[in-house]
């Protein structure tokens, strides 16, 4: 394609490129196995406290369907659109997190300040967030990037993933708030972030640390890393879900009880649908199937930051590095919970847990990454 139609496909909104297929078989063989590990999770749990085994499955199913609608529209669409609207989702997002702290807890029986709830419909604004950081930091570093030395440009940034991850730590939201601020600062660091830099922002991470030790998150964060270095100092309280996604782990083996054949399932596991999810994985498939999803959760980052290389500008390489990035870290740390390698933040396993908004977003990102994708194949043709 010659640089003056080039030019012209940029300025469309609708784009037909080819798109990267094989990414999109990585998401939806995850997707698939995911549904599948989900209705085996939840069934029992769903019967005992909805009556009713399917509840779960079918309204994750459904909100899968309008996902995959979703990743297919906006994979048609340019994504330099989303550029347009850089500063509007971050500063809705801003002002979602600060309704959230002021007022009580929208989600009855919750003691944290996690859900927006209009109506019926309820969503975490710590979702919202993420992409917010990812299309931010991607427009700026790409518009920018000779910048990166600069301590003004530098000390810009850090300040607006500040305030992002100041308002979720005190939801509180610890893992987010992790998640939230390394998707920052790796796009950052690709971007051209100087060693000094870096240094200065691994030492205002640990000042952070210290600030939520001596604010309210301490009673939040505190008791989750007693229970973590000894989860049987309350076996039958909160170091009880910890302790049987460990039995759930142990008792798969090598080669796991079979797609069904879960017993922690059997409200032993907490939610097991949830955040723990993955326990119940390692318990039906075994070492080799868990292993097998953490290598399908490898290849999907591996192919976007393929996507990421060819992307036709900056900006479109920060954007499907941030997303794919934030898959990957986000299974990680899910995973690194559920066997207890580090302590319950509760987080999410991508395509895995239960979640409408979180999967629908999910979704919807990857069809900006296969976006990225048809317009490189645009850019070759």
């Amino acid at each position: 394609m010659s640089a003056k139609n080039a030019g012209k496909a940029k300025n469309r909104i609708l784009i037909r490129g080819k798109m990267d297929v094989t990414f999109l078989s990585f998401v939806m063989i995850l997707l698939t196995v995911g549904l599948v590990m989900l209705f085996s999770a939840s069934y029992a749990y769903s019967y005992e406290y909805y009556g009713n085994s399917y509840l779960f499955i079918l309204k994750q199913a459904g909100f899968g369907l309008i996902g995959i609608v979703i990743m297919f529209a906006l994979s048609h669409v340019d994504y330099h659109i989303f550029r347009r609207f850089t500063w509007v989702v971050y500063f809705v997002t801003i002002g979602m997190l600060v309704i959230l702290l002021a007022f009580p807890p929208m989600v009855k029986g919750m003691d944290v300040k996690r859900w927006l709830v209009i109506g019926s419909f309820n969503f975490q604004p710590s979702e919202v967030a993420k992409f917010a950081i990812i299309l931010l930091f991607s427009s700026l570093i790409a518009a920018n990037q000779k910048q990166m030395g600069s301590f003004k440009f530098v000390s810009v940034l850090v300040g607006l993933l500040g305030a992002v991850c100041v308002l979720v730590a005190f939801e509180p939201h610890l893992s987010a708030t992790v998640l939230i601020f390394l998707i920052g600062i790796t796009i950052m660091i690709i971007g051209g972030l100087k060693l000094r830099y870096i240094l200065i922002g691994l030492g205002i991470g640990a000042a952070g640390i210290f600030v939520a030790i001596a604010t309210n998150v301490i009673s939040y964060g505190s008791d989750r890393i007693r229970y973590w270095l000894n989860p049987w100092l309350d076996a039958k309280g909160k170091g009880f879900q910890t302790i049987q996604s460990l039995l759930a782990i142990g008792s798969g083996g090598v080669w796991g009880r079979g797609i069904g054949q879960s017993r922690q399932k059997y409200l032993w596991v907490p939610e097991p649908h949830n955040d723990f999810i993955f326990s119940i994985v390692c318990e039906e498939l075994g070492l080799i199937g868990a292993a097998v999803i953490i290598v399908l959760f490898a290849l999907l980052v591996w192919r976007g930051f393929n996507v990421a290389m060819h992307a036709p500008d900056r900006f479109g390489a920060f954007l499907v590095i941030g997303l794919t990035f934030q898959v990957g870290l986000q299974a990680m740390l899910n995973i690194w919970v559920v066997t207890n390698t580090l302590p319950n933040t509760g987080i999410s396993l991508p395509f895995f847990s239960y979640g409408g908004t979180s999967l629908i977003i999910l979704l919807a990102e990857m069809g900006i990454v296969l976006s990225v994708s048809r317009m490189s194949s645009m850019e070759k043709s």
